[in-house]
Formats: C-alpha cells, structure tokens, sequence
C-alpha cells in the first residue's frame, strides 16, 4: 500500500449526490462475458487501481472531466478489462464506479475510508456497497471489496492518530500481535457481514500477507496487496501457491514498485524515500537513480507469473499519483521517484501547487498495455 492517499469523512448530503451518478446505461456485452463459466487461460481481470482522493490541493483535486478521460486511457490505451475504483468520498467512487461500468469495465469497487471513528468507516462501507448492488442488478460487471488493510486504516487495531504512525509502531516490535491480531478479526468480520448485507454478488478484502490472517470463508475471492521481490520467478509460484490453498478464486488487489533502481527489493516501502519535513519536501539521500525500465520489467515478469497461473486478477497499482509531480532534472525534488503510479504527473510551472498540469505514461505503461492487449487477444 503506498502511502500517498488521504482520508476525509462523508457526509449524507455528498453521498446522495453521488448516487444520482447511477443513471446510466449500463452495457450487458464484453465485460461480464468471463462469468458465463467459460474455460480460460491466462488472467480473467487485467486492471489497474484508480484511486479517487480529494488531492493535497485544488488543483489536484479529484474531477469528474479528469476521471473521464483517465478512464477512456485505462480501456483504449492500456487494454484494461477491469479497473479498481478506490479510495474515500462515497462520491467519488459512485461516479467513478458508474462511469467505469458505462465503458464496458469490469469494476472492482473498494472503498478505503480511515483515520475516522468505526461507525463512520462501516456507513461509509455500506453506502458504497449499496451503489455497487445497484449496478450489479443493471447488468454491470462489479466486484465488491470491504476495504484494504484494515491493520491499517481503521484506528484502534494498531495504537497511532494516522497510517504513519501505525507504521512506525509496528516496526518498532512493541506490540502484542495476539491482541492486534484479535482486533483486526473482529473489525474484518464486522465489515463482511454488513457487505453480505448490501452487496449480493461475490465480496472480497485485500490484504496484507504479512499482518493479516484472513479468513477466508467469509469472501469469494481472496485478495492479496502483493508487493514481494524474488530474483527468479519460480519464487513468485511458490510463494502465490500457498493463497490458492483455499480453493477460491485469487485476485492481486494491488501489486507495483517505483520507478528507480532497487525500488522491486524494497517491496511495499518504495514510497518511504521522501522526507515530508522539509518545505518543499524533497527525496532523501542517497538519492535513487531513475530508472523506468525497472518498474516496467517487474511489472512485466510478475504478470507473465500471474498469467501463467490462470489468476482470476491483477491490479496494478496505480494508475497515478498527482500529487508526486515528476519534475526533470531536478532529482531532489522529483516526487515521482516515490511513487507506484504507471503514468507521471507534469506540472505547467514546477514547484508550483496551483499549476495546471497533465499526466504522460511511463515505460510502464507502455509495458503493461503491450501485455494486456496481447493477452487480450489471445482469449
């Protein structure tokens, strides 16, 4: 989970604004073919995450022109069948989620509301299941997730007022992992018995392999955030084989690295290279080396592995970070360096928060389109 996005409450008043989104006509063809039961090789959701914040400022701000065209790039330019719309706001991921669905896109809505009271994450829960319910009965194709790594966004599980906090205490080994373990049962179970509740087609959770014991009976699909690093694929087999123990479906919820030499062998904390107390912040030393290629090539090799071994899905984590501006030949201040996002932000006036700015593909990007779109056709 890379540690760039940001929580917010929800008010009733957003919320019904939201739902007015559901409107849409919804297409019954391409996106819901893979569960008429039909034999396949290969993976069944090629996807990327989509997260759908508020931004740090205005003019990164989430936008329903912006999610738009970002979406008509996930389908005509990345190949994407499926997109996981995420993030906090009920809006946000209604509209989001709706217009996915009216493109033809498989939808896997999860919502990730946190650093709030319990009460406010299981209405925000239970809000977004009831939208995803509503498109699944007008004929779109949608999954739905009860959340991402409660450990860590739901307060209470793991001492600390934020994500970073949660963090550091659980690096720090003072902690009672029996307890923590017993708190994050609880909470799981909680969620999925209210997301039965208000969402009748196939649940799931995504997970974090190294924090949470899941139990699995209660979803259809196991999720993982996968974000380890072998130097052989066989490794990525061995280690994947042990979800598959479970006889459901095994979907890879999130899975990425940063674009820089080593960013694959630091795993989910490729992110933690910024130092956020300086203004402007800035990438600390020793300063990484640029490298796209590296993201690209582990992106690659781990979804030759997740082909190979008929996976029901995989994410790609993330569509884009906006508020880690790529910025050229300035390293120090090069925010992308830190971020998963297959597609880089580039602001109009650099160093500038309240800068126009437009987003171009990575090699990454590149990368991931000619695999899914020739995987795409080979099905």
């Amino acid at each position: 989970m890379e540690m760039t996005r940001k929580t917010e409450g929800i008010s009733r008043a957003r919320f019904l604004a939201g739902a007015a989104a559901i409107g849409v006509a919804l297409p019954s063809g391409a996106a819901a073919a893979v569960d008429r039961g039909r034999a396949r090789e290969g993976l069944a959701r090629r996807g990327v995450v989509y997260t759908v914040g508020a931004g740090e400022t205005p003019a990164t701000a989430w936008s329903t022109a912006r999610m738009r065209r970002d979406l008509r790039a996930v389908r005509d330019d990345l190949h994407a069948n499926t997109v996981d719309v995420t993030g906090d706001g009920v809006e946000r991921l209604t509209s989001t989620a709706a217009e996915a669905a009216e493109l033809g896109l498989h939808v896997w809505l999860q919502p990730t509301l946190g650093d709030v009271p319990e009460r406010d994450i299981l209405e925000h829960l239970a809000e977004t299941g009831r939208f995803a319910e509503r498109l699944r009965r007008q004929g779109a194709s949608v999954d739905f997730s009860v959340g991402c790594e409660f450990w860590l966004f739901v307060p209470g599980i793991i001492p600390g007022d934020d994500v970073f906090e949660r963090i550091a205490h659980l690096q720090s080994g003072n902690l009672d992992l029996a307890a923590m373990r017993r708190r994050l049962a609880r909470f799981t179970a909680k969620a999925a018995r209210l997301g039965r509740r208000v969402f009748h087609g196939r649940l799931s959770y995504a997970s974090a392999p190294e924090v949470d014991q899941v139990d699995w009976d209660l979803f259809d699909i196991v999720g993982v955030d996968y974000y380890s690093y072998f130097p052989r694929r066989s490794g990525y087999v061995r280690e994947l084989r042990h979800y598959l123990r479970h006889g459901k479906p095994l979907a890879i919820t999130e899975f990425g690295t940063c674009a820089y030499r080593g960013a694959p062998e630091t795993g989910g904390m490729g992110w933690d290279i910024v130092d956020h107390r300086k203004t402007p912040e800035e990438i600390k030393d020793p300063i990484p080396v640029r490298s796209e290629r590296t993201q690209a090539a582990y992106l690659v090799d781990l979804l030759d592995v997740f082909e190979s071994m008929n996976l029901y899905a995989a994410m790609v984590f993330e569509f884009l970070t906006a508020d880690a501006p790529h910025r050229p030949g300035d390293p120090r201040h090069d925010l992308d360096l830190a971020s998963y996002g297959i597609a880089k932000a580039i602001q109009d006036r650099p160093g500038d928060p309240d800068s126009p700015w437009h987003w171009e593909p990575k090699a990454a990007f590149h990368a991931v389109a000619r695999a899914y779109g020739k995987a795409g056709q080979r099905q």
